[in-house]
Order: structure tokens, then C-alpha cells, then sequence
């Protein structure tokens, strides 16, 4: 008995003296620095840019073979799903950090899933005590307050990842009515038949529910059209990213040989220019005339009108608690819980990152086994404009606001429902499988997606 009593006392010396060892080497930052500092102490000290940066500076010890496959495993992991540099360098320059980084910090510091363990047992100071948890926590709402006000929330709600859709932006009315009858007109496209409402109709969510577009001469596009309702909030434009703003992306569907097979854009703007009576009214808003500058411009400033605010979940962020069903406020809880906010962040629901497809499992070698179709072109994603390997498979993420009415689903189009949709997300995205009963509960949250344009509840008059 004694023998035991002075073990159990002599381990319970040990462990009160570890625990003394380990927070004397893992001390919270200087409380009197600036947020901005002590969270930049926090992320070296955890060792985020030895796994999340494309070129980390490893230990000598990963070169081992002990050590070797597993730390190589981790990198290349950490890479794939967040690289960390950009942030690194907005909060050195007192720069906003994108809402989707600021959401995925967030949610790994909250479940305490960085870093990993097993780094942290070979770097005690590395491991999130909860002094420092509550510093990064902090941080990340004192960013959002500073760099995105969530002026139209509730208090509750001013922190959230998701911000709701404002009842406006600013634009200039007389290019607005221009763009509107451009964005209607199909002497844009080499045939006169197709106008961009072709493949993205105001009167069916901004989409045409399509796998893929009819192009001119009954050619078909290669992926998936995205909505233009609430575009104006993406970083930037189609799913590859290549065009960096609306005005950028209105120029490039009226020259492709497959979409629209105009020549070149002086020829559009011969054939607008036989329009008299439109001609006088273009130059009156634009003196230069028409060319692909001032066309392009009119379309951007009408598609920024195309916001669809005031859907349910915008209210209740707003303050409303009854705009929501006690169903759909799981629903949210477990789109959280499984890390949906994470990259379907800010006003959007997404559109401000470059998403790996695939990132806990392999999407297109199950997609070619399955349907027994090779990759296209368009399933390089990011890579086609980059060239860089990372960006394989990296697509700007789809925005979810109105998502009920959009589908088919994804790049591809190759989901038609949208529980499918939303149990292959958790699938291939997050590594962990949904229920039937979650699946309908984050289902009926996302139906709660759909807004208001011109005052009027957005419907789609395709039929399902």
C-alpha cells in the first residue's frame, strides 16, 4: 500500500511538473502588443508556415526516415488545403486578410485541431493553450470588425462568417438601362441568337439548369454555367478565375468561337451601331462610343444590380429569430460544424477562394470510374490560367446564395440534386460522411438561401 501511495504521489509530482515545464515553454504573447503582433507570435510559434507555405524550412529531423513519410505527408496536406503566406503577409501590412482564411483559422482554433498533435508534442510551445485560443479568437473578430463591418447584422450575428446581402451598391442608372438591353441583345453573339440572359436568364436564377451551355450553331460549352445574381460580390470571375472583374468577364463569352462566335468586337459594335436610335443613346452615357471597353463597362454596371437580399437567413442575421425553422438553424450549426463556412464565407456564401475539388478524396478518379469519362479541359481548374501543380483541380467556389434554384451542381454539372450535392461536399471536401438527417436539415438551411430581386422572392421558371 505504501509502495502504491508513494507511486501515485510521485507521478502526480511528475505531471504537476510537466504541466509547470510545459506552460513555462509555452507562455500566451505580451498582452500590451498589438493584436496584429501577438497573433503573428502565435502562428510561428505553432509552426503553421512549416506545412501551410509553398516552401516550408523543415526541421533537420524530416529528413530521417523514421520521419520523412510522415512530416512529408503532413506538408503536402497543410499546402493542399490552406496556404498561409497571404494572410501572413496582409497582417504584416496591416492588409485585410481574406474572410475565407479568417474562417478557416477560426474554425481550426475553436475545434483546437492546430496543429497537429503530433507536432506539438515535439514542440511544446507550439500547442494553443487556452490564453492563446482566446487571443486568436479575438483577433479574427477584431479583423472582421475592422476590415468587413457586419453593419446590417444583429449584434448576435456581427461575427459570423456569413454576412448578409445589402439592398444595394452604388452604380450609375444610365449605364445600368444600357447594360440591361446589352445583356438581353444577341447581336452580341456572330449569329444573332445568343445573348448572355441565353445561359444566365434573370427568370431562372441567373442559370439556364443545364449541365452545359448551348453555344452558337448548337455547340455546347464546357462547364457548368455559375449564376450572375450576386456576381458582383466574387473576387473575381468564371470558375478558373481568369477574368478579374464583371466588365473583364462580360468580354469574354461574345468572342468565344463555342458560347457567342463573334469575330471581334469592332464587328459587334458595327452591328450595334446600325441601331440608331441605340447608338444616340450610348453615346450620350458613353462620348467615346462603342467598343469593348464601353460595352463591357454597361454590362458589369447592370449585373451589379442583379443582388438578390432579404432571403430568410438574411433576415434572421438581421435580428428576426422566426425567419428561420428550428430545422434550419441545425441546419447552420452542422454547415459550421462541417466546415461549409469555411470557403462559403462572406456576403457571397463563396467566390473569394480557390477551392481544391477533392480535397479528402479523390473527386475525378471516382467521377471516371463512375460515369466512365475521362477529364476535360475544365477540370484543371486555377491551372489553366497559373500553371502551377497546386492549382490543379482548384476552382473559384461557387456562391450559395440561391442555390435551391441553380442546379445542376458543381464545375461540371454532374449533380442534379442538391442533397447529393451537399452529402459529396462532405465526402470529398472534409473526409467524413453525413447522415440522411443532417443532409436534409443543412438542405433546408440552403433553401433558406433564396433572396429577393426587385422586391420579389427570386423563383426559377424552368421546371425540376
Amino acid at each position: 500500500m505504501k509502495t502504491s501511495s508513494k507511486f501515485i504521489v510521485g507521478a502526480a509530482v511528475l505531471v504537476a511538473g510537466l504541466g509547470i515545464a510545459y506552460h513555462a515553454s509555452n507562455p500566451a504573447p505580451d498582452s500590451s502588443l498589438p493584436i496584429d503582433e501577438q497573433m503573428t507570435q502565435i502562428l510561428n510559434e505553432g509552426g503553421c508556415a512549416s506545412c501551410h507555405t509553398a516552401s516550408p524550412e523543415l526541421p533537420f529531423y524530416a529528413q530521417l526516415p523514421v520521419a520523412q513519410s510522415l512530416i512529408a505527408g503532413h506538408v503536402a496536406e497543410g499546402y493542399k488545403a490552406f496556404d498561409i503566406a497571404p494572410m501572413m503577409e496582409a497582417i504584416a501590412h496591416d492588409q485585410a486578410v481574406n474572410e475565407v482564411d479568417l474562417a478557416k483559422v477560426e474554425k481550426c482554433v475553436m475545434d483546437g485541431t492546430m496543429p497537429l498533435a503530433s507536432y506539438s508534442v515535439a514542440h511544446w510551445g507550439s500547442a494553443l493553450t487556452g490564453a492563446k485560443t482566446s487571443i486568436a479568437l479575438d483577433w479574427v473578430k477584431q479583423h472582421r470588425a475592422q476590415f468587413y463591418p457586419n453593419e446590417l447584422a444583429a449584434e448576435a450575428f456581427k461575427n459570423e462568417p456569413i454576412r448578409p446581402i445589402p439592398d444595394s451598391v452604388p452604380v450609375n442608372a444610365d449605364k445600368v438601362q444600357l447594360g440591361k438591353e446589352l445583356y438581353h441583345d444577341t447581336r452580341l453573339s456572330g449569329d444573332g441568337t445568343i445573348s448572355c440572359a441565353s445561359c444566365h436568364a434573370i427568370e431562372t436564377a441567373g442559370v439556364d439548369n443545364h449541365q452545359y451551355s448551348d453555344g452558337i450553331g448548337g455547340q455546347f460549352g464546357g462547364i457548368n454555367a455559375p449564376t450572375s445574381y450576386n456576381a458582383v460580390f466574387n473576387f473575381v470571375q468564371f470558375w478558373d478565375g481568369r477574368a478579374a472583374t464583371l466588365a473583364d468577364q462580360a468580354a469574354g463569352p461574345p468572342l468565344n468561337p463555342v458560347e457567342m462566335g463573334s469575330a471581334s468586337f469592332e464587328e459587334i459594335a458595327a452591328r450595334l451601331a446600325e441601331d440608331a436610335a441605340f447608338t444616340k443613346r450610348f453615346y450620350e452615357v458613353y462620348p467615346e462610343g462603342l467598343n469593348q471597353q464601353t460595352i463591357t463597362d454597361a454590362i458589369a454596371e447592370y449585373e451589379k444590380t442583379l443582388l438578390t437580399p432579404n432571403s430568410a437567413f438574411d433576415r434572421y442575421l438581421k435580428g428576426d429569430e422566426q425567419a428561420l425553422t428550428a430545422e434550419q438553424v441545425e441546419g447552420y450549426a452542422l454547415f459550421k460544424d462541417y466546415k461549409c463556412a469555411t470557403c462559403h464565407a462572406g456576403v457571397n456564401m463563396g467566390g473569394l477562394s480557390y477551392e481544391m475539388m477533392g480535397q479528402r478524396a479523390d473527386y475525378f478518379k471516382d467521377r471516371e470510374m463512375n460515369a466512365k469519362s475521362g477529364l476535360t479541359d475544365a477540370d484543371n481548374g486555377r491551372w489553366a490560367q497559373t500553371g502551377m501543380e497546386r492549382d490543379r483541380y482548384r476552382f473559384k467556389t461557387p456562391s450559395l446564395r440561391n442555390i435551391a434554384l441553380t442546379w445542376p451542381y458543381y464545375h461540371d454539372g454532374s449533380v442534379a440534386t442538391l442533397e447529393k450535392a451537399i452529402e459529396m461536399m462532405a465526402q470529398y471536401q472534409v473526409g467524413r460522411s453525413m447522415s440522411a438527417a443532417e443532409i436534409a436539415k443543412v438542405k433546408v438551411f440552403l433553401d433558406a438561401q433564396t433572396g429577393e430581386y426587385q422586391g420579389q422572392r427570386l423563383t426559377n421558371a424552368n421546371p425540376r
